[in-house]
């Protein structure tokens, strides 16, 4: 067993349910009755869980469990970026789409118990190393990050009331039905690897995970957190009707051989848009186009639970006590 036991829980005051902070308490009580040292230590703004994340890293931490939703979860992976501190997820959020991804249970208003499940499925999980996304300001990622429908919405919304945020994925449909009809169409330019393509576009994703729109839309069925690339989104169009057409075709599966749909792989991207849009990173507002960013490999270390599915990483990765 790991002579360094220590473990920093941080959380978002405002994600998930209300009375957050009773349920990390007993989070921290479940991984203190494996003889683990954990301090806990609640975001005040937006950013936050950057700073913390890094303090525990400079404090030696071997272990920090990030609860919150997506946002939340790349802050502090933002700031684990290519440390040993391990990072373990707990989802907390509206539409937490990486929760999703690795099968977590998720708690809601009526039963938060399933945090303290979810806390000892990382118990008994297993270390992978996780790619993750950098912009040329050294900024990190961790799910996604692109512009187009979905960033115009998240610009428009964030930061969310937060009556809005306890209404979980029913608030954030209503605030987004709303807004998603005024998308203007967007000309721009993507090069993947040196390969451009030019057209108007409904989207531009660039994934490093397998799901999106809140872990909802199984995006790339096959993708694997670990081979060192990234995959290409290229939603070609423009117009309501277009949208909702293109968007079913997703939600069904049915968008892989869709000519609209342009899939590329690589490692290094940058887009350009004739008009200024909004960009989101794992579903925060993270500034305008136009942008560029590579992906960094292995550069985070990620408790994975049991749960999560077969294939998502290359190897059978290690036990948090090693």
């Amino acid at each position: 067993m790991s002579k360094n036991q220590d473990a920093t829980i941080i959380y978002n005051p405002l994600a998930g349910p209300s009375d957050m902070a009773t349920t990390i308490e007993r989070v921290a009580e479940f991984w203190e009755g494996r003889d683990w040292s954990v301090d806990i230590q609640p975001t005040h703004y937006a950013g936050h869980a950057v700073a913390l994340a890094r303090q525990a890293v400079s404090a030696g931490r071997r272990l920090v469990l990030a609860a919150g939703g997506d946002g939340t979860l790349g802050e502090v992976a933002n700031g684990l970026a290519h440390s040993q501190t391990v990072m373990g997820p707990l989802p907390t959020g509206t539409g937490n789409s990486f929760g999703k991804e690795l099968r977590m249970p998720r708690p809601n208003l009526i039963d938060h118990r399933a945090l303290v499940e979810a806390a000892a499925l990382l118990a008994s999980g297993r270390v992978h190393h996780m790619d993750m996304g950098r912009f040329e300001n050294g900024k990190y990622w961790l799910l996604w990050t692109g512009t187009g429908v979905d960033s115009y919405v998240v610009d428009r919304m964030e930061p969310r009331s937060k009556w809005s945020k306890r209404l979980g994925p029913v608030g954030y449909a209503v605030e987004a039905i709303s807004i998603a009809p005024r998308f203007p169409p967007m000309e721009a330019s993507v090069t993947v690897d040196g390969v451009q393509v030019d057209g108007m576009f409904l989207l531009i994703l660039i994934s490093n995970c397998r799901r999106f729109a809140g872990g909802e839309v199984l995006l790339n069925p096959e993708a694997r957190l670990d081979d060192g690339l990234f995959e290409v989104f290229l939603f070609r169009g423009y117009g309501a009707a277009q949208t909702v057409s293109l968007l079913w075709q997703v939600w069904r599966g049915q968008h892989e051989n869709n000519p609209d749909i342009v899939v590329l792989k690589g490692r290094h991207v940058s887009v350009e848009t004739s008009e200024v849009m909004p960009l989101q990173t794992d579903g925060d507002p993270a500034g305008h186009t136009p942008f560029a960013c590579h992906i960094e490999p292995a550069a985070l270390r990620l408790l994975v639970p049991r749960t999560a599915p077969s294939g998502l990483f290359s190897g059978p990765g290690i036990s948090i006590y090693r």
